[in-house]
């Protein structure tokens, strides 16, 4: 699948605005439910404590914002952000229910034009986002310009095996099995033959750890989870260093 900017925009809103209902069934399915683990692993290196605030760019029906809400302790708030309404109606309707659900507001927005103001946060997180932006720079320097110097900036993506085999098999898994069970759950073709499309020309784990560096955040490392399909990156906003001045 070939787009322009503003094409693979709309394209990917229209996307999310038609599978919203059936979204976390078919996440749970294709990956056999380990899509828990790793919002787990996302929220834990979000390294949150009690009474921060914390944002969730792209946060979809809004799983990973509860795992985030977990780490609060009931003090703080998670921002769930997500440009589309159909997602985010999702994710209030399902938080609502939550033991959590005073932690959480809502925000209509787009991840490369975040609407919040420079250090915000302690952390920015980001869960299958970054394949479908037009520029990942730009969304991962507008996380962390929101966040407040020494917060987290977490993204989870698909990633690319390093083991041969193991890709070998994986790509036949998500090239055929898994617009098939799209097609399945849906009844039509589409939703789930763009996501191995997109990941054709998605950076590989060293690539995407370099764009993170690239756009100023340090301590950057990622996580491989589930032999290599995913990973976790993790950076973070520099703290504001103060030079000692000689006062007479």
């Amino acid at each position: 699948m070939e787009f322009n900017n503003e094409g693979k925009k709309s394209y990917v809103y229209q996307l999310f605005q038609s599978i919203a209902p059936k979204y976390d069934l078919m996440n749970t399915l294709m990956s056999f439910g380990i899509d828990k683990y790793w919002r787990k692993v996302v929220a834990r290196e979000a390294a949150l404590q009690p009474g921060d605030r914390a944002l969730d760019v792209g946060a979809g029906t809004g799983k990973l914002s509860l795992e985030l809400a977990k780490q609060l302790d009931n003090s703080g708030e998670v921002v769930c952000m997500d440009f589309s309404e159909n997602m985010l109606k999702k994710a209030k309707e399902d938080l609502q229910r939550s033991e959590y659900h005073d932690l959480f507001s809502f925000k209509c927005g787009d991840a490369m034009d975040i609407p919040f103001a420079d250090n915000q946060f302690n952390a920015a997180t980001n869960a299958l986002v970054l394949r479908n932006v037009e520029d990942i720079s730009t969304v991962l320097k507008e996380m962390k310009r929101v966040v407040k110097p020494g917060g987290r900036v977490v993204s989870l993506d698909l990633a690319k095996p390093k083991s041969k085999v193991f890709s070998f098999f994986y790509y036949k898994y998500l090239n055929k099995f898994i617009p098939y069970l799209g097609r399945l759950i849906y009844g039509k073709r589409g939703p789930y033959d763009y996501l191995p499309a997109s990941l054709k020309d998605f950076p590989a784990q060293d690539q995407l750890s370099k764009l993170h560096k690239d756009v100023g955040l340090v301590r950057v490392r990622y996580i491989e989870l589930t032999g290599g399909i995913v990973a976790a990156h993790i950076g973070e906003k520099p703290c504001k260093i103060m030079r000692n001045l000689n006062v007479e």
